[in-house]
């Protein structure tokens, strides 16, 4: 009997062996199906790429907006006008000064900055025309916070006839300066002063005073 052999590869074919490792080679079909899988993992990476991006600034985005957030600081106040932080005392009478004219009689005042910056006391003055006043010390001076200035004021009669017989209301015009302002504040100093007044005017002109004239301004 005879033996049948391997088939032989016909025209235009290769023979395969089985230990060769590059195995047959592909056809149109596999190739085409290599390239759609090799395309679509390069667009897979590529999208997971892009996602695990868009994740982060997401969650970059979430963090900065949550943050927690410091307040701004409030602008400071301004700086009070001064006379709203200066009060004038009276605090009764003092001996003349040696040296002042006749018809002159004194007494002394407190200044006293309840807070803010340093006030500056540019002039004292009183609104009847037949008087003038002198101050110690001389204007201008500076006076600091929560401390007490004393004040002595010498006032001189220049005319008689142009004080006042009953100081019902007196006060004084204290102008005021500090770095936000200057003011011109008037302050009632009240009953002792009004009676200290009267009494020194009716002595200095021996109480001769008949007119009562009213002062240079009244308050609003």
């Amino acid at each position: 009997m005879n033996a049948i052999g391997p088939l032989e590869p016909g025209e235009g074919t290769r023979a395969w062996d089985a230990g060769d490792p590059a195995g047959p080679a592909p056809g149109p079909t596999s190739r085409i199906r290599r390239a759609v899988a090799a395309r679509y993992d390069h667009h897979r990476r590529a999208a997971l790429a892009l996602a695990a991006a868009a994740v982060l600034l997401g969650g970059g985005g979430y963090l900065y907006a949550t943050r927690p957030r410091q307040e701004a600081s409030p602008p400071p106040p301004p700086t009070p006008f001064p006379a709203q932080m200066v009060d004038v005392f009276y605090a009764g009478g003092r001996p003349t000064p040696a040296g002042a004219p006749s018809r002159s009689f004194s007494f002394a005042v407190l200044l006293r900055v309840e807070s803010g910056p340093p006030v500056t006391v540019a002039r004292v003055t009183q609104p009847y025309a037949g008087l003038s006043l002198v101050t110690t010390p001389r204007t201008p001076f500076d006076t600091k916070e929560g401390a007490d200035r004393k004040i002595t004021i010498t006032m001189h009669v220049t005319e008689c006839g142009k004080v006042p017989k009953d100081a019902g209301l007196p006060f004084l015009d204290v102008t005021l300066r500090n770095v936000r302002a200057m003011q011109i504040q008037s302050f009632i100093l009240g009953s002792q002063y009004a009676h200290h007044l009267s009494q020194a005017l009716k002595a200095a002109c021996d109480n001769k005073i008949t007119s009562s004239p009213k002062p240079l301004r009244h308050l609003n």
